[in-house]
């Protein structure tokens, strides 16, 4: 092939009813193509799903001049000399200039001197200040579906005049991981080889090793790490070693990944399996000592045994509830008795006056009141599950003995 613009580029839609995705927008869309005046827009998506290419649609759709700039490539002193006698600003990856710099549009979209049409890929919710968020109207757009990136396959192996066979195409698409840009990309370094490599098998063993795209600052990265969790809480050893490798593969720094085992083997296992935390915080030394790419196999046994342990989360709820109590009611004053007097003063005020110390006693435990006299509840309520009925069966006898007598 010639030198010639990148696919991704030159088959650029040129009309709304060229574009493809995104139909849960469409009619918002619509109306905004047929707006008297264009709102200013933050176009917010995973790449690669057309949020440049619907601003620029947007843009062009209009009688006013138009600037097209990424904000990693222009600094706030050169982007006011750019934006004179401009109606309208493209700017792709908002996210990247900081929140300061992000103050600098808001007297300009407030005055109504320039519309903005900007993209991100990170949560505005936490990306973008809510000054900013307030004077624009947010678009979320979704990942393109296997049938949506099928159908701009199709058309960009005609734009490169190639055929390619449907189901080797089909597979492009799925390496794509919703991504078009990462489609048209696949798809210019399949039509470089030759006409004999284009079937699956030969594709597999020609094309270089695709990599699921690691968002870690944006959605994906919490979503995935949701997942997780919630399919260990949920006992599926299958589905958190699915999300794991998505996470690693992704290239996510495994020690956020054990930082999450750690709290999920004390949330949702607790006292029901207590090696459990013992375990993850030995996986997190684990991956620190061998390092990744081996990391992976303590990560891989630490999940499928955090995902078939018994679970409670009495402990976690216990917490949580002490701590209603504390945002609620206040923290009350620490019993005279349970006070350490580290003074003479203090042996005058009743400091310590009273205490029970425990192993003075049979099986180190005796009668007495623990918390201020203003709080009378529990706190703690265990469940008959795994280890948790058997540590708490001593102290369920003294607390059946305290009712008796």
């Amino acid at each position: 092939m010639t030198d010639r613009q990148p696919l991704a580029a030159s088959i650029r839609p040129r009309t709304l009813e060229e574009f493809v995705g995104q139909d849960h927008l469409r009619t918002r869309l619509q109306a905004l193509f047929k707006a008297k005046r264009l709102p200013s827009l933050l176009l917010f998506g995973p790449p690669g799903c057309g949020k440049s290419t619907l601003a620029l649609l947007l843009a062009l759709s209009r009688k006013q001049s138009f600037l097209r700039l990424s904000a990693p490539e222009v600094g706030l002193a050169n982007l006011r000399k750019k934006l004179e006698n401009v109606g309208i600003l493209v700017l792709d990856e908002l996210h990247r200039f900081s929140k300061a710099q992000q103050d600098f549009f808001l007297p300009i979209l407030e005055s109504g001197e320039i519309i903005l049409l900007a993209t991100t890929t990170e949560n505005p919710s936490f990306s973008v200040t809510k000054q900013l968020l307030s004077r624009m109207h947010v678009l979320r757009l979704r990942p393109l579906s296997r049938q949506e990136l099928l159908i701009l396959a199709k058309r960009g192996a005609q734009s490169l005049s190639v055929a390619i066979p449907e189901p080797s195409l089909d597979l492009l698409t799925g390496l794509s991981n919703g991504d078009a840009r990462t489609l048209f990309n696949l798809l210019e370094l399949t039509a470089e080889l030759p006409s004999d490599k284009w079937n699956e098998d030969a594709l597999r063993q020609a094309l270089p090793e695709v990599v699921l795209r690691g968002d870690r600052e944006g959605d994906t990265h919490y979503e995935l790490a949701s997942a997780l969790i919630k399919s260990i809480r949920g006992s599926d050893p299958d589905a958190a070693l699915y999300y794991l490798a998505c996470l690693l593969e992704g290239g996510e720094d495994p020690r956020f990944v054990c930082r999450r085992l750690i709290l999920s083997a004390s949330e949702d296992v607790g006292l029901a399996d207590p090696q459990a935390l013992s375990l993850a915080v030995a996986c997190q030394q684990a991956v620190e000592f061998v390092g990744m790419p081996e990391g992976f196999i303590p990560l891989a046994e630490t999940v499928v045994y955090l995902a078939l342990a018994v679970k409670s989360n009495a402990s976690y709820a216990a917490y949580l509830a002490a701590q209603k109590e504390i945002r609620t009611q206040g923290a009350r004053p620490v019993p005279l008795h349970l006070r350490n007097a580290s003074s003479a003063l203090h042996k005058e005020w009743g400091y310590g006056r009273g205490y029970k110390y425990p192993h003075a006693y049979p099986e180190a435990w005796v009668e007495q009141e623990y918390l201020p006299s203003e709080v009378r509840r529990r706190f703690y309520e265990p469940k008959l599950q795994g280890l948790e009925p058997r540590l708490n069966a001593w102290l369920a006898r003294h607390r059946r003995k305290r009712k008796s007598g």
